[in-house]
């Protein structure tokens, strides 16, 4: 009977355009193939191209890049600081690209790290997939500075890389050692996936958000196992990060999904650790758009961390 409640939630909100959650089964299906459209002309200098799945590469060279998919290994070397970027979930290619140019315009090139809906759902075959092709991709590519800036799901997307990481920490502790900055937009975990994850798929429709919610509820109880237990490991390595670098966290009273107090607990329990964070906090700003409401300050703020962690000259 619950199976049956469930399949019917999901075909609901399939029935109303939304195919990208079509699971009218239960069980995992094989892992999607999911490769974000490239994107031509959004920024006059920049040059997008996909380089795996769930990859893309922008850079203000217009060069061609293809990622081997047995090593992770790109045709070309990489000669510039590189910043990853991991996204909110359903974020359109023009809006990242705003954060891009962020980087795009002191010398950086970005990859950009895409999560979908369904991923999310079934972590050992969508989440964790994609993280350990990003930290291969890490290995196989760069001993320039790296840069990680995260928004919301897109944290616990990093938290997975880094639980693949702590297990073969000889191999990829020198891989984290290379990050000099870490930068967290409205970080989500757990807590936070039945309230941000129906308004990211639905952002339109209070309706088929509810019903979405009560799926997502459900998903989580039922699917403890391959499922939640991922979401809370990933979070608890979260806070425990093997990744050393220091951190920036972007947050705003306001925001339900990316909660002040879930970014003020990581913080806290990463310089009870020794490392060096920088915390700013808004009175008003929706989820993951505190620079498109701040945009002066969100620079200043940002540019400031990267000038302490050595990537900028003042």
């Amino acid at each position: 009977m619950e199976a049956l409640r469930m399949r019917t939630v999901v075909s609901l909100a399939a029935n109303h355009g939304k195919d990208l959650i079509c699971c009218k089964n239960v069980n995992p299906r094989p892992l999607l193939s999911c490769v974000p459209v490239a994107v031509v002309g959004i920024h006059r200098s920049a040059h997008t191209q996909n380089i795996y799945q769930n990859m893309t590469y922008i850079s203000n060279d217009n060069v061609k890049l293809k990622a081997d998919p047995k090593s992770m290994k790109l045709n070309q070397n990489i000669d510039k600081p590189l910043c990853i970027i991991m996204n909110w979930m359903m974020a359109k290619p023009n809006h990242v690209q705003k954060y891009a140019k962020l980087y795009l315009d002191h010398g950086f090139d970005v990859v950009s790290v895409t999560c979908t809906p369904w991923q999310l759902m079934w972590p050992a075959k969508g989440s964790q997939v994609i993280a350990k092709s990003l930290l291969r991709f890490m290995e196989a590519n760069t001993q320039n500075p790296l840069v990680v800036h995260g928004f919301s799901v897109g944290a616990y997307v990093w938290a997975e890389l880094l639980v693949h990481a702590v297990k073969n920490k000889q191999q990829y502790q020198p891989v984290l050692d290379r990050i000099a900055s870490q930068v967290w937009d409205s970080g989500a975990d757990i807590h936070e996936i039945p309230v941000g994850f129906p308004s990211a798929v639905f952002p339109k429709n209070k309706v088929l958000q509810e019903i979405f919610r009560t799926y997502i509820k459900t998903h989580m109880k039922v699917f403890h196992n391959v499922a939640t237990k991922h979401y809370m490991k990933a979070t608890a390595v979260f806070h425990e990060t093997p990744c050393r670098a220091p951190g920036l966290f972007l947050v705003s009273k306001t925001d339900l999904v990316g909660a002040e107090k879930r970014s003020r607990s990581v913080h806290d329990s990463w310089v009870r650790s020794g490392m060096k964070c920088n915390f700013k906090c808004w009175d008003k700003s929706p989820h993951v758009l505190h620079y498109i409401y701040h945009p002066e300050e969100y620079k200043q703020v940002l540019y400031s961390h990267l000038e302490q962690c050595g990537l900028l000259k003042s």
